[in-house]
């Protein structure tokens, strides 16, 4: 059997050795620019999880925590968390289509529908099931919506809105305010959808695809190409739909249409709590498509720097370490989507924090370094840990997630995902403080970012988290201000942004990204001391998750 440690290029502690200029309790740009240009180059193939380079990249991330002198902080004494998985693939020639008073309408994959099935089945087949909008489809008590009014939805197809009802409510709007405004909350998410979907027996969910609303193009929606992935279940049936997927804008309008219906109308609709379930009358979906499945094991990556006081106590600094493999090559010819900033970069961080965290003074708590698999496949990798939790989630202070760190260089500011969700935001403008630095607030929230990375698998389960990512808008550089920020975003999004391009580059400036990274340690140096609980802000979602666990935190 071939052994990946083998395989692993030259050990991290000579990759890595200190350029001249480095300072000693300080990120240095050169360390971030090593690893990210050995993890994003074409040995890795793209780290897709369950292929060749997962190998070589968790040898890789292994010796990096040894060299560091970590101690394994996985599964059975190791640094490794299994996490069992399958990926499912629809065959091209799947069938999909639409009957309705005038005739069938068939749904072409790719320019009007675009699905996947978590199943591992041999086919999906669904025939004539009802049509049923279901609005924004949210059950929110504590908020007092309910979009289903205890319709019955076994055996239908469920069509959903993208976003929560107040997405589009104007300011005079009664509605306005109820889900954060523009912001958005879990309700807004496809995944909240999805769930609601199975929770209600639905057969299938389709969501109308909304550019400003989902917080990315159709073309994002196509990158599956019908590929799936999920965690190996023991009963899959009885947690993931058979279909579910996205249609576009315009084949929803006319689907609508020739149910007699407005969807403009209906949407508009869907911003009150008065809002029911409106049967699309007479449609019927029909779908028949091959499916193929495999399964296999990815694992995370996980190590820990005790802690000298209460070592079972807690703070978790984390990125995600998978990437999209390979695809459809590029008009260069190029296949392989190296995941340069999305996320080798951010990995290099934790382990740039990880080196400044075990050279300086111990700590009282302890800190975990968690590098995850499949947060591209669905946030698999550190929902598994959130299920199996290697060290105790109701006494860990926080997690913070680095993912997608700006190349540009350095700014006046940082910008923050799911701004005025928990008191971390303090912590974060106070280390901000201390580089003569501010904090501005993600500049469209309702892309709904804070509920998109991998600090979201341990959110749910009521661990305060703070996620630094890049895409939540245009940092202030100090070399073209806000308008070079923005313009770094817009490239990057429109150009990179799980393609091909986006590679390790020598033209970086990652001199803003150390920075970032220094306030992470600096945050936790700070959370780390005993007593120091920060908490989810009022009205979160995650309050009440937090405060169920609130017996077993020490002071």
């Amino acid at each position: 059997m071939l052994n990946p440690l083998r395989l692993v290029p030259p050990l991290f502690a000579a990759l890595l050795a200190a350029s001249p200029a480095a300072s000693a309790d300080r990120t240095d740009p050169a360390r971030l620019s090593a690893i990210t240009r050995e993890l994003a180059s074409d040995a890795y193939g793209g780290r897709a999880p369950g292929t060749p380079g997962e190998a070589l990249t968790v040898a890789y991330l292994e010796r990096a925590f040894r060299d560091l002198g970590l101690e394994p902080a996985g599964e059975a004494g190791t640094f490794f968390q299994p996490v069992p998985m399958i990926r499912t693939q629809l065959g091209a020639d799947g069938r999909y289509a639409v009957t309705g008073p005038k005739g069938e309408t068939v749904l072409a994959p790719g320019r009007d529908i675009s699905v996947i099935s978590l199943l591992p089945v041999d086919r999906v087949t669904i025939e004539s099931a009802p049509m049923v909008f279901v609005g924004y489809g949210v059950n929110a008590p504590e908020r007092g919506w309910d979009d289903f009014k205890g319709v019955d939805l076994k055996g239908k197809v469920a069509v959903f809105l993208i976003n929560d009802p107040d997405f589009e409510a104007a300011a005079a709007d009664p509605i306005a305010g109820r889900f954060g405004g523009r912001a958005a909350t879990y309700y807004a998410r496809w995944t909240y959808k999805f769930e609601e979907a199975v929770r209600r027996g639905a057969v299938a969910a389709l969501i109308v695809h909304q550019t400003e609303g989902a917080g990315y193009g159709w073309s994002t929606v196509l990158a599956s190409g019908g590929e799936g992935y999920d965690l190996a279940r023991a009963k899959p049936s009885a947690e993931r739909l058979p279909l579910q997927g996205w249609l576009t804008a315009e084949a929803s309008t006319r689907l609508f249409a020739a149910a007699g219906l407005d969807l403009e109308a209906l949407r508009r609709q869907a911003r009150s709590s008065d809002f029911r379930p409106v049967p699309m009358k007479d449609l019927a979906f029909s779908a028949s498509v091959e499916v193929s499945f495999s399964r296999f094991e990815s694992r995370n990556v996980i190590a820990r720097l005790p802690g000298r006081k209460r070592p079972d106590e807690s703070v978790m600094i984390a990125a995600h370490w998978d990437g999209y493999g390979e695809g459809p090559a590029d008009a260069q010819g190029r296949r392989i989507r190296p995941g340069a900033v999305d996320d080798a970069l951010g990995v290099a961080g934790v382990l740039e924090a990880a080196r400044l965290l075990k050279a300086g003074r111990r700590l009282e708590r302890s800190v975990l370094f968690a590098l995850w698999t499949a947060e591209e496949r669905g946030l698999l990798g550190s929902e598994t840990f959130g299920v199996r939790p290697t060290m105790p989630l109701d006494r860990m202070a926080a997690n913070l997630t680095l993912d997608i760190l700006q190349t540009a260089g350095p700014s006046r500011d940082v910008v923050l995902v799911g701004a005025g969700q928990s008191e971390l935001d303090d912590f974060l403008a106070e280390a901000a403080r201390r580089q003569k630095r501010t904090v501005t607030p993600d500049a469209k929230p309702e892309r709904a970012l804070f509920f998109r990375a991998d600090h979201f698998s341990l959110a749910r389960r009521g661990v305060p988290a703070l996620l630094l990512m890049g895409l939540g808008g245009g940092a202030d550089l100090v070399e073209g201000g806000r308008a070079a920020g923005d313009a770094w975003v817009t490239r990057y999004t429109d150009d990179c942004y799980h393609k091909t391009c986006d590679a390790w580059s020598p033209d970086w400036d990652l001199r803003g990204a150390a920075a970032d990274v220094d306030l992470v340690v600096d945050m936790t140096r700070r959370l780390a001391r005993v007593g120091v609980w920060p908490d989810w802000r009022p009205g979160s979602e995650f309050t009440r998750i937090r405060d169920e666990t609130a017996a077993s935190r020490r002071p």
